[in-house]
């Protein structure tokens, strides 16, 4: 093989292990914060099912006020 094709197929060989690289820490990244999504969805049911179950506040509703005198 000539010069110039050894060179250019070298370039090639660093492009395609640059490139594999490239996606393979993209697919850590990805796989990294698809746990952290699913961790962050269960602590909000979490937080979700907490304020269901509390007992209603003792401040009364705006249907329940009574209107300033001016009204």
């Amino acid at each position: 093989m000539s010069q110039q094709l050894n060179d250019r197929l070298e370039t090639l060989e660093s492009r395609l292990a640059f490139a594999e690289y490239t996606v393979e820490q993209l697919n850590d990244e990805v796989t990294t914060q698809g746990r952290e999504l699913d961790r962050l969805k269960h602590q909000i049911q979490l937080l979700v099912d907490k304020l269901q179950s509390v007992q209603p506040s003792q401040i009364a509703s705006m249907a329940e006020e009574t209107p300033p005198p001016h009204y």
